[in-house]
């Protein structure tokens, strides 16, 4: 079962359930993959999928340090709850160690030595960290690295 096929059948289980704010967030999903492919005029695939969830990821996250700066638990509250569930459908998030390792083998291979080299090395681990990792901690690893 594709991830898209997941997402579709647990709207209907949330339906099914009366899960309300289940219910709301997957169809958030669901619109957004929806509006991806009417603008793109594609089918989308796994990987596809998968940036879409971890676009709205970091949108959440996004949200979350902006409602809480603000006062607002109430809201950042909602926000952690969306998040939550939109990472149930992404892989298993991978380790610290792990994505130093990549990057230590992305910075090999593309001979990697200044700031100059970092979309080379952005270029090589994007595909492989696509929903594992945070890219925006990747990044800054990498230039704490490169700089």
């Amino acid at each position: 079962m594709s991830l898209k096929e997941r997402i579709l059948q647990d709207v209907k289980d949330a339906m099914r359930a009366k899960d309300k704010p289940r219910l709301a967030t997957i169809r958030l999903i669901t619109a957004e993959i929806k509006q991806r492919e009417v603008d793109e005029r594609i089918e989308l695939d796994d990987t596809q999928v998968l940036v879409v969830l971890d676009k709205m990821c970091k949108q959440r996250r996004e949200s979350i340090s902006q409602f809480e700066q603000a006062g607002r638990d109430d809201l950042a509250a909602q926000e952690k709850a969306e998040l939550a569930l939109i990472q149930q459908y992404l892989p298993e998030q991978l380790g610290e160690a792990e994505i130093n390792d990549l990057i230590d083998a992305a910075m090999e291979q593309t001979g990697a030595s200044s700031m100059k080299d970092m979309g080379k090395v952005m270029g090589l681990l994007k595909p492989k960290l696509q929903g594992r990792a945070d890219m925006g901690a990747v990044s800054a690893l990498i230039k704490a690295r490169l700089g």
